[in-house]
């Protein structure tokens, strides 16, 4: 690999680590002053601080380096986008160590049968999940996010705005919540007054 070589490695996740990530990157030539990185954002989000960082570092001659297309891009289109992208500007894409070859009809169909894997992963993660919490919610373990006032803060709230004293900005403060946390919990209870 010639010019100069720029690294980029992600986690999804804020309690992972990207040191094996990183040290992937060294390993295969990359200084450690130019590796740019992503914490905590998934590869299905095109809008990565450290990925624009990356893609604004290389220049015609360089070559991107990442540790396995999936800490690149997590669908079909974003990795082929970012792909052809770099091929219009003269700059190598290194998957590994072993550098994609846009012009070459194996590599890029490599390269697309590795993009398919990595969307199709995102894709069943989100299917497990789903599925979770199906299996949660049937067994009453999922609930949905729970009101911000108890049920004895919102029976003191229908009689403090009844008194007809307090405004909607005074009960926000007095409970500690926002003035549309006040609105929702008056129409959820007069909806159910009304029932």
């Amino acid at each position: 690999m010639t010019g100069t070589l720029i690294g980029y490695a992600r986690c999804s996740i804020d309690a992972q680590d990207l040191t094996a990530q990183r040290d992937r990157l060294s390993e295969l030539g990359v200084a450690e002053q130019r590796i740019y990185l992503d914490h905590g954002l998934t590869g299905t989000n095109r809008q990565r601080p450290g990925l624009d960082q990356a893609l604004a570092a290389v220049r015609a001659g360089d070559t991107l380096v990442v540790p396995k297309l999936d800490r690149l891009a997590r669908s079909v289109p974003d990795a082929r986008a970012i792909g052809d992208d770099l091929a219009v500007r003269g700059i190598k894409l290194s998957l590994g160590g072993q550098v994609y070859d846009p012009q070459d009809p194996m590599g890029k169909t490599f390269f697309n049968i590795l993009a398919t894997f990595a969307e199709f992963e995102v894709d069943l993660m989100r299917m497990r999940t789903r599925e979770g919490m199906a299996v949660a919610r049937a067994k009453g373990r999922l609930r949905g996010r729970q009101p911000k006032l108890s049920a004895k803060q919102r029976t003191e709230l229908w009689r403090m705005h009844g008194s007809g004293e307090y405004t909607v900005a005074d009960l926000a403060e007095v409970f500690g919540v926002s003035r549309p946390t006040i609105y929702r919990a008056l129409q959820r209870d007069q909806a159910t007054q009304l029932q």
